[in-house]
């Protein structure tokens, strides 16, 4: 089974083909966004930290940064930096290098403030842009793909409906070869046990226990219980009544493949098959880290609806909820309401869903990238100073 990408010259393939504007930090953003809008074919992540942060998330949203930059769907990276930072912007640009594609660094106190900056951004961005543009599409095996799984707002039917066709869709992908991530460890509470089960051995199965549990310490550390604030006031109108309930859910996006590893956020795997990645329960970030993982496509299920997209992975959108679909037509691309009302099998809708996320590889938009959304959020956990 094949798609047409982009062969990168570190051996992974791009399902798109952007100039990545890359902020090291917060005050780097900016200059960023306004050269990725200026120039045809940019894309730019919203970086709101990269300085003054404590040990654990100073390293985070170094690795983050690095990792985005690395992402296959960008052809070509000029890191933005204020100069100043603690994600330092040469440093950044250094380790970008050995993914093979051009690679530049733009920093504002070095080019004279943000006229200089934006001017020598734009420049770069138009000869890379250029350059990108001769470039052809090859034929890879869908083993190349590595797919992203993410569900907000969810309701009733995403337990029952969404969930389980993308999870048939995550299986068809790895038994083709491809790599699956599934994530929001604050969601998996409470199931954390019925998914270990299928860990390939009891090292994995240990670690993907140990991850929900120390996620339920680190809060409780903090003075909150994660179980008392879930399922979220949205998901209670939606019909859902525990935090058990909303877990079964979750990893019904999972299918029954055997879990190969647990990756800490925003780490790249580096085995074929289903992953586990620590993200937080925010769609956001959760999407945040899995793109900075290497996944070049994302799944979300929704059953009240959202607009989410991601400035470099295409956002497929599917529900449950046909009623959600019928509202928010313009957002959502798979209705899986055609499940609930017996139409379809969720074997079908599977197979609907992996359709599509091969159609988006081969180039089509999803509504998310059509309407322009680029939301972005690297995961922070403590405060700064």
């Amino acid at each position: 089974m094949k798609f047409y990408g982009y062969k990168r010259p570190d051996g992974k393939v791009g399902i798109r083909n952007y100039v990545l504007l890359l902020p090291t930090s917060v005050c780097a953003t900016q200059v960023a966004t306004e050269i990725a809008n200026k120039v045809e074919g940019c894309t730019v992540v919203n970086n709101q930290f990269g300085c003054c942060q404590v040990a654990g998330d100073a390293k985070l949203t170094y690795k983050t940064v690095v990792n985005v930059g690395k992402h296959p769907n960008a052809g070509a990276v000029i890191v933005v930096g204020l100069g100043c930072e603690g994600v330092e912007p040469h440093k950044v640009a250094e380790e970008l290098k050995d993914t093979g594609k051009p690679v530049s660094t733009v920093v504002i106190q070095e080019e004279g403030g943000t006229l200089g900056a934006f001017a020598k951004g734009c420049e770069i961005a138009r000869e890379y842009g250029q350059m990108l543009s001769q470039q052809t599409k090859e034929a890879f095996d869908v083993s190349e793909l590595i797919l992203g799984i993410e569900c907000g707002g969810s309701d009733t039917t995403s337990g029952l409906a969404s969930n389980p066709a993308c999870g048939v869709a995550s299986d068809i992908l790895v038994a083709n070869g491809g790599t699956s991530m599934l994530s929001e460890t604050t969601e998996l509470i409470g199931a954390e046990h019925v998914l270990a089960r299928r860990a390939v051995s009891e090292e994995v199965s240990n670690k993907l226990l140990k991850l929900v549990n120390d996620c339920e310490e680190r809060a409780k550390a903090l003075g909150e219980d994660i179980r008392g604030g879930q399922p979220t006031p949205g998901n209670i109108v939606g019909g859902l009544t525990s935090i058990e309930e909303k877990s079964l859910g979750c990893i019904h996006k999972a299918g029954s493949a055997p879990v190969q590893d647990v990756l800490e956020y925003a780490d790249i795997p580096v085995k074929k098959g289903l992953h586990v990645m620590d993200t937080p329960g925010q769609d956001i970030e959760s999407i945040s880290g899995m793109v900075a993982g290497g996944s070049q496509v994302i799944i979300f299920t929704t059953g009240r609806g959202t607009p989410t997209g991601n400035p470099l992975a295409p956002v497929i959108k599917i529900t449950g909820n046909s009623n959600t679909y019928e509202k928010m037509k313009a957002n959502i691309d798979i209705n899986a309401g055609d499940i609930i009302s017996g139409a379809k099998s969720i074997e079908e809708v599977g197979q609907e869903v992996f359709d599509e996320i091969i159609k988006v590889a081969n180039g089509k938009n999803t509504k998310a990238e059509q309407l322009g959304h680029r939301e972005f959020s690297i995961y922070k956990s403590a405060p700064t100073f």
